[in-house]
């Protein structure tokens, strides 16, 4: 909660609204949800991390803030449809969806990728936004204001190495943006995107789960990498929280169907390295 200039408790620019974050537990989603509480919103944590999506709880909470976590796989359309569900019966209305959760998958080349690691990573990126969207959406209108935030990658705006199921799943992510934002203008109801670029985080547990010397050395790749851009280094994953929580506010009332970059410059410019 912010101060005025008085020193009195000012309403956030959240204040009174419901907001759901999916991919909560860790990294992007866990800022993006304690950015949202500090705005005054009640927050809804859904993540398959249950752990970490209890800690996430815990900083909430311990900051005064109003927040549940409800387990969720969201590309399964029935844990979903419970998700929303039990949202909107618990806080009696939902106003913002953020569609965070997403995976990377291995990296490959299309020629060496399984069809198995493919369908994983599109039913998380792209199936999980779809089906969140799908069931909030009849909340979103009756809000009046609703909002989704999806957040994609940079690497869903050009093409990476080793990476075809991530760049097509988050390149799915910013059309679904764009389309939704046609459909639900008319309701009331706004849709963009955000895309960070190289953001200090360690997604789905991948360098905690490799030998210290592979972590340290994928660690340094994307230092090295996020050097070579204007800015010069990683994102801190509070500087993509705040253009969500832009997105999610009163702030950015007349944008929908923006994608918005976060990412240091890196898409503005030829990459020589």
């Amino acid at each position: 909660m912010t101060k005025n200039e008085h020193g009195h408790a000012a309403a956030g620019r959240l204040t009174d609204l419901v907001v759901l974050v999916t991919g909560g537990a860790s990294g992007i989603g866990r800022a993006i949800a304690l950015a949202a509480s500090a705005e005054g919103a009640r927050v809804v944590i859904a993540d398959i991390h249950s752990e970490g999506a209890e800690r996430t709880l815990s900083a909430l909470t311990a900051a005064h803030g109003e927040a549940i976590f409800l387990p969720c796989d969201v590309a399964d359309d029935d844990q979903v449809r419970e998700l929303i569900g039990t949202t909107v019966r618990h806080f009696g209305q939902l106003d913002v969806l953020v569609n965070n959760a997403g995976i990377g998958g291995d990296n490959a080349p299309a020629h060496e990728l399984d069809l198995e690691t493919w369908d994983r990573v599109m039913a998380v990126n792209l199936r999980g936004p779809f089906v969140c969207a799908r069931h909030a959406l009849p909340h979103l209108m009756r809000s009046g204001s609703g909002v989704i935030v999806n957040v994609a990658s940079t690497y869903g705006l050009i093409g990476a190495p080793n990476a075809p199921a991530y760049c097509a799943s988050k390149g799915g992510v910013v059309n679904l943006t764009r389309q939704l934002a046609v459909d639900y203008g008319q309701h009331g109801v706004r849709v963009n995107a955000v895309c960070p670029g190289y953001v200090d985080t360690d997604m789905g547990g991948r360098r905690a789960s490799l030998p210290p010397a592979e972590a340290q050395a994928a660690h340094d790749r994307r230092e090295a990498n996020a050097a070579r851009q204007p800015l010069g280094r990683q994102a801190h994953a509070d500087e993509i929280s705040r253009a969500v929580i832009f997105l999610a506010s009163s702030e950015s009332s007349f944008m929908t169907g923006s994608i918005v970059t976060v990412d240091g410059g890196c898409t503005a410019t030829f990459n020589h390295g």
